[in-house]
């Protein structure tokens, strides 16, 4: 077997979840209370659903601004409920500031996480593909706006996704530099279109402004995903600026369907501990 068509026998194992070494899947959790509301897109043409968490704060601080996390695989069918429980938690505990969640239901995954792909076996795979800068838009430019104006944001904002997201993630850290200040990347699909956005990399990292930012990349043990994440590593090494905080944590001990459940906890509160209390 080539190493192209292991790749299409491995995407669609992980898409279509009929792989043979595929797990069950988890049991569907209940998510902490949220509000859900509904967005007309301009950029995307329909409407969006948005799940949105508020820490027990947001009640008891009137006054008070918090950062927001936003998710892509957001739906209460999805990533959303683990996520935000895992907030919940941490943040109850004392180990993760309070936060925002904001988790946006797919309506058509493929599209709207993928650039424009000019190898013919990724259309094969997923026939309707290449719009996520019209997703980026929605983003940018429709809900986190939107978010600012119905919620008591302080304009912090981190981004967290995996496989497909991780790779709208990557892209997004690119194309639109600023927009979160955080993005967590898991196991990011850089294998689309030839790995274009890898080999991209080292030219966009030189020629981009230095700011503040936080970039974090990891992989489980899929074949045709750690090299370019690899890779990627290696272009922030030799030419990420200054001011970009960056991490590679490779996790060959974890699988595809398991990183995202297995990392959140701790990657969570990890990178959004509270700031240590003052000295006496």
């Amino acid at each position: 077997m080539t190493r192209r068509i292991f790749r299409l026998v491995f995407v669609a194992a992980v898409v279509l979840s009929t792989g043979a070494c595929q797990q069950a899947a988890p049991e569907p959790e209940t998510p902490p209370p949220h509000e859900t509301i509904e967005l007309i897109s301009a950029a995307m043409g329909e409407t969006r659903r948005i799940n949105v968490y508020r820490p027990p704060q947001y009640a008891e601080q009137a006054e008070a601004r918090f950062p927001v996390l936003y998710m892509p695989d957001g739906g209460v069918a999805e990533d959303f409920p683990h996520v935000a429980n895992t907030l919940d938690a941490g943040i109850r505990a004392g180990e993760i500031v309070p936060m925002l969640l904001v988790g946006i239901e797919n309506t058509q995954r493929r599209r709207d996480m993928t650039p424009p792909t000019t190898v013919d076996e990724d259309r094969k795979v997923w026939p309707i593909v290449g719009e996520s800068a019209k997703f980026r838009a929605f983003l940018r430019d429709e809900l986190v706006p939107e978010i600012d104006r119905r919620y008591r944001s302080n304009g912090d904002t981190a981004i967290i996704g995996e496989s497909l997201a991780g790779l709208f993630i990557v892209e997004t850290f690119f194309e639109a530099p600023g927009l979160f200040d955080t993005s967590i990347a898991l196991s990011p699909s850089l294998w689309w279109n030839a790995h274009a956005l890898v080999d991209a990399a080292p030219a966009r990292l030189q020629a981009r402004a230095s700011q503040p930012e936080r970039l974090y990349l990891s992989a489980a043990d899929e074949t045709d995903i750690v090299p370019h994440v690899a890779t990627l590593a290696d272009a922030l090494k030799a030419h990420a600026p200054a001011t970009l905080q960056w991490t590679h944590e490779p996790r060959p001990d974890l699988r595809h369907d398991n990183i995202y459940r297995s990392l959140a906890p701790s990657l969570l509160r990890r990178l959004f501990a509270p700031p240590p209390a003052p000295a006496p």
